[in-house]
C-alpha cells in the first residue's frame, strides 16, 4: 500500500481515539475549553478522512478525462479543511462567550489536565510523522493534515496548563478564556492553510525559492551547452511540478541533437523533484 495512505490512515485512528477521551475529559468536568478541544479534534478527524480520500484519489495515473493527472485533489483536500477549521474556531468563540455569560465550576481537574497532556503527547509523534512522509512525497494533503495535529499539540498543552492555574487559583473562568485562545490560534492556522492549498489551484508560479533553484539548474546547464532559454514557468499540481519553457538553440543545429539537449535538461530538472511533468519548446536563436 503506498506509503501516504498508510500514514494518512493512522491519523483517523490516532484522532479517533483522542476525540473520545476529550469527550470523556470534558464532560466528565464540565470544562468548554475541553470540549472545543474535543471539536477540534473531530475536525482533524473530517480533515484525515478527507486527506486520505485525497491521497489516494491523487495517486491515480492520468487517464483520458484527467490527462494532467489528479494531484490538485490534494490542494482541494487543503482548501476544504482549512474552511472546516474557520467553521469550528467560530462554534468555539460562541461557546466560550455562552460559558463567560453563565459560568459555571469544572470538577475533575486533574483528568482534565492529564488528558490534555496525554493529547499533546500522541499529536506531537503523529504530527512529526506526517510531516516526515509529506515532506519525503511532497504531498500538500498530509502536510496539512500534520499542521493541525501540531496545532493541536500547542493549543492541548495550553489548556492543560490552563486546567492546572484553575486548580491552583481556583479562577474558573480562565477556561472560556482558554478556549478563545485555542480558536484564535486555530483560525490562524486555517488561513495559512488555506493560502498555501489554494495557490496551485489558481496555476500561481511556485514559491520564490522553488523558482530559483529551478534558473540556476536551467542557467547552469544552458551555460555550459552554449544554449539559450527564456519564458520559464512553473506551477503545481499536488505533488507535481509542471515546468515549460522555451528553448533557444544554434539555427543549423540538427534536430536530433536538440532533442538530446532536450533529454539532458529533462534528467537534470526531474532530479530536483519527485514527481514532473516538462514540456520545452524548441526555437533558433535569432540573427
Amino acid at each position: 500500500m503506498d506509503i501516504k495512505i498508510k500514514t494518512a490512515r493512522l491519523s483517523i485512528f490516532s484522532n479517533l481515539f483522542l476525540i473520545f477521551i476529550k469527550l470523556f475529559a470534558g464532560v466528565l468536568s464540565g470544562s468548554v475549553s475541553i470540549l472545543s478541544e474535543a471539536i477540534h479534534s473531530g475536525i482533524d478527524l473530517i480533515a484525515s478522512a478527507i486527506a486520505f480520500f485525497a491521497v489516494k484519489i491523487s495517486s491515480r495515473a492520468p487517464d483520458e478525462k484527467h490527462p494532467y493527472g489528479h494531484g490538485k485533489f490534494e490542494n482541494i483536500s487543503g482548501v476544504i479543511e482549512g474552511l472546516l477549521i474557520f467553521i469550528a474556531a467560530f462554534w468555539i468563540i460562541f461557546e466560550s462567550v455562552n460559558k463567560i455569560l453563565h459560568p459555571s465550576d469544572i470538577q475533575y481537574l486533574e483528568i482534565a489536565a492529564a488528558v490534555m497532556f496525554i493529547s499533546a503527547i500522541i499529536n506531537f509523534f503523529i504530527s512529526k510523522r506526517l510531516y516526515t512522509i509529506a515532506e519525503k512525497t511532497d504531498s500538500i494533503a498530509l502536510k496539512a493534515d500534520a499542521l493541525h495535529l501540531k496545532t493541536d499539540v500547542y493549543s492541548s498543552i495550553g489548556v492543560g496548563l490552563g486546567m492546572l492555574v484553575i486548580w491552583l487559583t481556583d479562577w474558573h473562568f480562565f477556561d472560556p478564556i482558554f478556549a478563545i485562545i485555542v480558536a484564535l490560534f486555530i483560525m490562524r492556522e486555517a488561513f495559512e492553510l488555506v493560502k498555501d492549498a489554494i495557490s496551485p489551484l489558481l496555476d500561481s508560479q511556485v514559491k520564490n525559492d522553488e523558482y530559483n533553484e529551478l534558473k540556476n539548474k536551467l542557467h547552469e546547464y544552458t551555460q555550459n551547452a552554449k544554449v539559450q532559454y527564456k519564458n520559464l514557468r512553473s506551477r503545481k499540481s499536488g505533488a507535481s511540478h509542471l515546468i515549460d519553457f522555451t528553448l533557444l538553440v544554434d539555427p543549423n543545429m540538427s534536430v536530433k541533437k536538440s532533442h538530446d539537449i532536450c533529454d539532458e535538461l529533462e534528467k537534470k530538472l526531474e532530479n530536483l523533484y519527485l514527481e514532473t511533468d516538462i514540456s520545452i519548446h524548441v526555437e533558433p536563436i535569432p540573427e
